[in-house]
């Protein structure tokens, strides 16, 4: 290893006294974070906080006894009384037989474009601005008030472990969400992320916010029934994330994921192809490596409908005699960008297709009354617009979806030409996708 000082000198020596004391493996990762949040309610900034962490993520195996734990005191003596307590808790919890080690380094790594923008960690008051900007931008559009937040975050990351694994990362993240109201009923919701300031839009996200809040004025209360869906990329993404989850091998043998036993089968439409891309230049959660310093990839998880593959860490693919999708999670495995494939027709082609349907801005609540068969429900929320024939006839409310994740999947009809990033409070897995029409989909009646 390089010289180190500071913290990584401290992880350095944490690392070295649990090997010393018995660990067969170790993982200590150096997180290093400034986060800044401006609030806004009634079209006005309401409050402004900022972070400052620090923190070693510690992973160790001993005798299959594995411990996980974060520590935030870095100095010498915090750091002896950590590595004897990490071990006497490993020597009093029962082993896990099914482990299967961490990966072998060292890994040659390849820099990742558009995550880092030294831009955004100096923005500062800055910051305060581009908030504005965006509130005044909803408001010229047509909104009566809005409400939302801007984050900002600058973050280091350091790992190192007992299997000749030394990597560094940086990022920088920018989330904008706004929600834009004309009266109770006609409200528009929009997010915008980005890893670099030159592809951030919060002036376009609030007035499209805002558009989308005057096209819900007046809504009427739908009826139940079928109806063919386009979902647009907000609340597709909130499915989509759902699928990214259910790849975890870890929600496969827990029996909560509703693609479990169906490798190499069919599970979704020919028009479905979902990937897991760790190395997607601006990705949201792009990054070089995965917990265990493996070095990231794509991994195809769907391919025109059939499941292709289950995101794995090294000890799982070893328990199912493959190999690792460098998607460690050490104990749960997980996506990192999930990305559903473009199709070729814009927003207008997709909305002449539909016969008698719904346009789904939003939605909130998702829950799964079985995440083994993939049974939801969830709530549309903002515009909510019925088609007939090919054209929007009016607004309507007081819907929801009650539908199977596999059935969306099999029913997807058509994939828009333009994909949209999302990450939210209600999508914390990033999710890249295009508006997707899907047929034949089950609203009932929702009074919230």
């Amino acid at each position: 290893m390089k010289m180190a000082t500071g913290k990584e000198a401290a992880a350095e020596k944490l690392l070295k006294k649990l090997q010393a004391a018995g660990a067969d493996d170790a993982i200590i990762t150096t997180i290093e974070d400034s986060t800044s949040q401006i609030k806004f309610a009634n079209s006005k900034i309401a409050t402004t906080q900022s972070w400052l962490t620090a923190k070693m993520n510690v992973f160790i195996a001993s005798k299959k006894r594995l411990v996980a734990t974060t520590i935030k005191d870095f100095s010498e003596q915090a750091i002896n009384d950590a590595a004897s307590r990490i071990m006497k808790f490993a020597a009093a919890t029962p082993p896990t037989e099914e482990y299967g080690g961490i990966a072998e380094g060292p890994f040659n790594y390849t820099e990742i474009n558009d995550t880092y923008d030294q831009k955004i960690a100096q923005l500062n008051e800055k910051a305060v601005d581009m908030a504005e900007a965006g509130i005044n931008a909803a408001m010229k559009a047509g909104a009566k008030r809005c409400a939302g937040v801007l984050e900002t975050s600058a973050t280091s990351y350091r790992i190192i472990t007992t299997n000749n694994v030394e990597a560094n990362d940086k990022a920088t993240k920018l989330y904008f969400s706004i929600r834009a109201f004309i009266d109770k009923y006609a409200s528009g919701h929009n997010v915008t992320n980005s890893r670099v300031l030159s592809k951030f839009t919060p002036e376009e996200t609030a007035e499209q916010a805002a558009e989308t809040a005057k096209q819900a004025t007046n809504p009427s209360p739908g009826k139940a029934g079928v109806y063919d869906v386009l979902f647009e990329p907000l609340p597709f993404s909130n499915l989509l994330a759902q699928v990214g989850e259910a790849a975890s091998i870890f929600n496969v043998e827990s029996q909560l994921s509703c693609l479990a036993g169906k490798l190499g089968q069919n599970v979704g439409s020919e028009n479905v192809t979902i990937t897991d891309d760790a190395t997607m230049p601006n990705g949201f959660n792009s990054s070089k490596f995965d917990a265990e310093g493996v070095k990231t990839q794509k991994n195809t998880i769907i391919e025109n409908g059939t499941l292709k593959t289950y995101l794995h860490n090294t000890s799982t693919a070893k328990r199912h005699n493959t190999k690792t999708t460098a998607n460690a999670g050490i104990i749960s495995p997980m996506p990192f960008n999930i990305v559903f494939k473009n199709g070729k027709l814009n927003k207008e082609e997709m909305i002449s297709k539909i016969k008698k349907g719904l346009i789904v801005t939003n939605v909130w609540y998702t829950r799964f009354q079985n995440s083994a068969t993939g049974d939801f429900s969830t709530i549309p929320r903002d515009g909510i617009f019925s088609v007939e024939n090919g054209r929007i006839t009016g607004a309507v409310k007081e819907l929801r979806i009650s539908e199977n994740l596999l059935k969306i999947l099999k029913n997807a009809a058509e994939a828009g030409s333009k994909s949209e990033q999302v990450f939210g409070w209600e999508v914390e897995l990033p999710v890249t996708t295009p508006p997707v029409l899907v047929k034949e989909v089950r609203l009932t009646k929702s009074v919230a």
